[in-house]
């Protein structure tokens, strides 16, 4: 479930989870959960995977034993490009979404592979800075906050993060961004900088390059779909 605007419950077992816009929720078919508005303007978009789907594509079920929020800012992205290939629906959507599922799949697989090799308790304090306020940092300050070396830094983080630090900042931004677009009325100008980007030249062109569409024209085709 990927909660498009508003705020969702979850539950699951005996946990309660809040999901604002832009969060991510995985939920096991095996696992007994349920979800309501907690706004009243809230809307989720919901993904179910068919178990012949896995079959076909040859994808492990197990990486989907436990039902969990999921703050990895590339897994997100990619369920909100299959939200916007939904919204396409046109002759190429079905395979994009096809294509990007796999990808989300995979992205899983390495997280979770990554997870049971055991994370350095640095990585963690990583990711928070990086979630946190990720502009102006450098390795050199990030290696002095962290008391690691900037060159086991570099190594690391592509096996931690499954993509090099600079791409993994760009997608918290742009993480953040999408979320605002999706609920907020702000204008694209304050999006921009309170998403951490230089300024809305800067935005749009990575949100551009990554979704193949400017900004404005996304949360345009996300209005018109609500309304109908």
């Amino acid at each position: 479930m990927f909660v498009l605007r508003g705020e969702m419950l979850d539950y699951n077992k005996n946990t309660k989870s809040l999901l604002p816009a832009g969060s991510l929720m995985f939920n096991n078919w095996q696992e007994q959960h349920y979800g309501h508005r907690h706004s009243s303007e809230a809307a989720g978009f919901h993904v179910e995977f068919e178990r012949s789907w896995f079959e076909k594509n040859e994808v492990n079920l197990h990486i989907f034993e436990e039902s969990q929020k999921v703050e990895d800012p590339h897994i997100r992205l990619l369920i909100a490009k299959i939200y916007f290939e939904f919204l396409l629906s046109d002759k190429h959507s079905e395979l994009s979404t096809d294509l990007l599922l796999l990808q989300v799949c995979d992205a899983l697989s390495v997280r979770k592979y990554v997870d049971k090799s055991g994370i350095p308790s640095w990585v963690v304090k990583l990711k928070e800075i990086l979630h946190d306020d990720p502009s102006n940092i450098t390795l050199q300050s990030l290696s002095k906050e962290l008391g690691v070396h900037p060159v086991h830094i570099s190594r690391a983080v592509p096996k931690y993060l499954s993509v090099g630090l600079g791409a993994y900042i760009r997608k918290v931004k742009l993480s953040k961004a999408t979320n605002l677009l999706l609920d907020s009325n702000l204008s694209l100008t304050e999006i921009a900088y309170q998403a951490g980007f230089s300024d809305q030249s800067h935005f749009n062109h990575v949100f551009k390059f990554y979704y193949k569409i400017a900004p404005g024209q996304f949360r345009k085709k996300m209005k018109k779909r609500a309304s109908c």
